[in-house]
C-alpha cells in the first residue's frame, strides 16, 4: 500500500484508536540524558535506558508517523539539546512534517535557537520552574535560572512561535510566583503553561506528597481575570487571555491527574528514547518495540503494523465512570 508522505498533503490513511480518536501527533524522546536534576521529572514515563536511537532511526519512525497523519512531531528528552545531532534530526523531519517542535529545559537554548529555527523547528516549550534563582536551584540542583530566561528570549527572537513557558506549580515553592511568571511571559511574548505535578516515576511520589498543588483555585482566579477563554484542541485545555497594560497574555492550565477530559481528548502517540512506541504516558506495560524491527531490516508493512498495534492499545487512563461516557465509547 502506498501512502502519501509529502508535506501538507492529506494522508491516505489516518489511524484511529478503538475509542475513535484520530492520531495527529507524535512525541519522541531523543535522550534520557539531562544537565538538570529536577525532582519532579517524569522522564516521559520511561524506564532508565542508555540505548538511544540513532538520528536515522528517529527520522524513519517520524516519517512513518507522518504517513499516518501524525504530522506534528515534538522532540523531547531528557534534554534534547545535549544531542549534537539535534539540528540534523530537526532538518530531516521538517522535510515531511507540518510542524516540528521541541521541549527543553532551556539551559542551552540561547546557543542553539537560531540554528534550530533555520533547520526547520517551528516552536518550543521551555521549562522554567521558578524566576527566583534560589528556588530554581532548589528544584533543579543547578544555578541556571538566568540562562533559561536568556534562552526563552533567544527563542522568541529566532521566530520560534509560539514559545511556551512550562511552569510546574509546586506547593511551598513557586505558587506565589504565578503573577510574576505571567508578567514575564507577557514581557517576552510567550505563553505560560501552569502544569500540575504528575507522580509518574516511583521516585516522584515522595516529592508529590509534599509539593503537589491543586490548580483548581488558580484556574478559578484566571477565570475571574480573563478577558476571553479559548480552548486548546489537544486535551481540551483551556486558555485564559489576560490583559495587562493593554497587552494580552495567554495562560494555559495543564491538569492531567485524575482528569478524564484530558485523557479522552488525547490524540498523541509517544516514542521512548530506546525506540518503543508508547501509547500512554502513564502506562509502561503496553509498549511496542519498533526500533528492533528497524534494526532487523523489517519491511515497511511490518513497521506500519507496529504502529497499528500501538494505536489499538491506546485507551484513556483516567476514565469517567458515568453511563454517558460508557455509551459514547461503546
Amino acid at each position: 500500500m502506498t501512502i502519501k508522505t509529502k508535506k501538507d498533503e492529506t494522508p491516505s490513511v489516518t489511524l484511529h484508536d478503538k475509542f475513535g480518536r484520530a492520531l495527529n501527533s507524535l512525541r519522541i524522546s531523543v535522550t534520557q540524558r539531562c544537565n538538570l536534576q529536577c525532582f519532579y521529572c517524569h522522564r516521559e514515563g520511561e524506564a532508565a535506558s542508555k540505548n538511544e536511537m540513532t538520528k536515522e532511526e528517529i527520522a524513519k519512525i517520524a516519517r512513518m508517523a507522518c504517513e499516518f497523519g501524525m504530522k506534528k512531531i515534538k522532540l523531547t528528552g531528557g534534554e534534547p539539546l545535549l544531542r549534537e545531532d539535534l539540528p540534523d534530526i530537526v532538518r530531516e523531519i521538517a522535510e515531511y512534517a507540518n510542524e516540528v517542535s521541541l521541549t527543553t529545559n532551556g539551559v542551552l537554548l540561547e546557543k542553539y535557537a537560531q540554528t534550530l529555527s533555520k533547520a526547520g523547528l517551528k516552536r518550543v516549550n521551555v521549562s522554567l520552574p521558578s524566576l527566583n534563582p534560589e528556588h530554581f536551584r532548589r528544584i533543579t540542583k543547578k544555578d541556571c535560572a538566568q540562562q533559561v530566561k536568556d534562552g526563552i528570549k533567544a527563542a522568541v527572537q529566532s521566530h520560534l512561535h509560539p514559545v511556551k513557558i512550562n511552569m510546574v506549580v509546586l506547593k511551598g515553592i513557586n505558587v506565589d510566583e504565578i503573577p510574576k511568571a505571567i508578567d514575564f511571559a507577557q514581557e517576552v511574548g510567550a505563553i505560560l503553561q501552569l502544569i500540575e505535578f504528575e507522580p509518574i516515576q516511583p521516585e516522584n511520589y515522595v516529592h508529590w506528597k509534599t509539593f503537589h498543588y491543586d490548580l483548581v483555585s488558580t484556574e478559578n482566579w484566571l477565570k475571574e481575570k480573563a478577558v476571553s477563554i479559548q480552548e486548546n484542541p489537544l486535551h481540551k485545555r483551556r486558555r485564559y487571555i489576560l490583559e495587562k497594560n493593554s497587552s494580552p497574555v495567554c495562560v494555559e492550565i495543564v491538569q492531567p491527574m485524575h482528569n478524564s477530559t484530558f485523557c479522552e481528548n488525547c490524540t498523541r502517540l509517544r516514542v521512548t528514547s530506546n525506540g518503543k512506541l508508547k501509547p500512554c504516558l502513564l502506562r509502561k506495560n503496553n509498549l511496542v518495540d519498533i526500533v528492533s524491527l528497524i534494526r532487523k531490516g523489517a519491511s515497511p508493512d511490518e513497521l506500519r503494523e507496529a504502529f497499528r498495534k500501538a494505536v489499538m492499545l491506546r485507551e484513556p487512563y483516567w476514565k469517567r465512570r458515568n453511563e454517558e461516557l460508557q455509551l459514547a465509547f461503546a
